[in-house]
């Protein structure tokens, strides 16, 4: 969790990063966001509280992870050097939990028995559940029923720490269904209920926060990169859905302007019609989940259905800074196909003997697609946010072994 005074000056103090983010919800919620606010603010100026986070991140969820040197994926692309952040190695499998932490300590300060979430590909619905145990909280968690088919094995995890899983039969019952349902819920339940965003999307503070929250994954890749280097890296490369992981890894190397921030949406079938999750690269700005951000949207404004292979990136928008950043140049948005993802998790499963969540997958694969750029002694740091045992389900049925 950084200083405030030490960041970047975006947000502002009405959570905005340029034209993006916000907060518009119902007046139910004002007060309660203007209370987690204070109450993050207030933490942050507790030595006791980051001495709590320190202790957790690195006793009980696994940190630092390692930078690891792919050297036989480097081998293959053929040129530079290729490093994983490896978020995949903490527990319960994935980043989430970095986030997750902060905020049932949060949860903790504020009196607040009871936590709710939301979660797609069930990583962070299991983070979530996970510390809900550890510091004895009632949790629920939202979840598109399509999802809740999909990733069953998440599904268990969760029932097996004492979450509720709540199947979310509306819309196109994935992630933006699930947190449609979970801000419904916060609403009705606002007294004695925190609820735990999971990505850097939602109103102001949740951007703030989980994108600070995050930012131990960037830190550490920025020190460890310098040991291992002497130098900072060329690029910097992770998949976005709403984006946590991304802005984790890209945040606290914003002022180093020679570092190439690249984030990899998901083109699903192809950018040509709306099977995808492009929002940055196909989308319009708009408002949802109580921020101003792109999303994808039809004609008349209505927020349409994503596809992804990875349900943690089947979301139809993405966080406001990731759309700051893009609308200043800061970071370049690209996209990778369901087919050419299963390609990314075959190639590191083969290269490096790991096997990745579908999300990260993306990234991987557009490795390949940008070997153009990278010169011979390139330096790149991906970030490998999740392990893949949690897709098995969906990638046995895909690929021909």
């Amino acid at each position: 969790m950084p200083d405030r005074k030490d960041d970047m000056k975006i947000p502002d103090k009405t959570g905005h990063f340029g034209d993006f983010g916000g907060s518009f919800v119902p007046e139910t919620l004002v007060c309660a966001l203007r209370e987690l606010e204070d109450e993050y603010l207030r933490a942050g100026r507790d030595p006791g509280f980051r001495k709590q986070m320190d202790y957790y991140l690195k006793e009980y969820t696994g940190r630092p992870t390692p930078l690891y040197l792919a050297s036989r994926l480097s081998s293959y692309l053929g040129i530079g050097r290729v490093y994983l952040k490896r978020e995949d190695l903490l527990h319960t499998g994935a980043h989430k939990i970095n986030n997750t932490v902060g905020q049932a300590l949060l949860a903790l300060r504020m009196k607040k028995p009871r936590v709710i979430a939301e979660t797609g590909a069930g990583q962070h619905g299991v983070a979530t559940a996970t510390v809900a145990a550890r510091f004895g909280l009632k949790c629920a968690v939202y979840m598109g029923r399509e999802d809740v088919e999909r990733q069953k094995p998440n599904v268990f995890r969760m029932k097996l720490l004492g979450a509720e899983v709540v199947p979310v039969t509306q819309g196109s019952m994935t992630l933006k269904d699930a947190m449609t349902e979970a801000m419904r819920d916060w609403v009705t339940n606002v007294r004695n209920t925190y609820y735990v965003v999971g990505t850097v999307a939602g109103p102001h503070p949740y951007p703030l926060l989980v994108r600070d929250f995050q930012s131990v994954i960037g830190r550490e890749a920025k020190s460890q990169i310098l040991k291992k280097e002497g130098r900072l890296p060329d690029f910097l490369l992770a998949c976005v859905g709403g984006g946590s992981n991304a802005i984790g890894l890209f945040h606290p190397f914003y002022a180093d302007r020679k570092v190439v921030f690249i984030g990899v949406e998901a083109a699903g079938e192809g950018l040509s019609g709306n099977k995808h999750a492009a929002s940055l690269s196909k989308g319009k700005t708009g408002v949802l989940h109580g921020c101003k951000s792109a999303f994808m949207q039809d004609a008349d404004g209505q927020v349409l259905n994503a596809h992804s292979i990875a349900a943690g990136l089947d979301y139809p928008g993405v966080g406001p800074e990731h759309a700051f950043y893009k609308r200043s140049g800061r970071a370049e948005y690209v996209s990778v196909t369901d087919a050419e993802a299963l390609e990314g998790f075959k190639l590191l499963s083969r290269t490096e003997g790991i096997i990745p969540a579908l999300e990260s997958s993306h990234a991987v694969a557009y490795l390949l697609k940008m070997r153009r750029r990278l010169r011979k002694n390139s330096i790149t740091v991906l970030c490998l946010s999740g392990r893949g045992d949690k897709d098995l389900g969906i990638v046995t049925p895909r690929l021909d072994l």
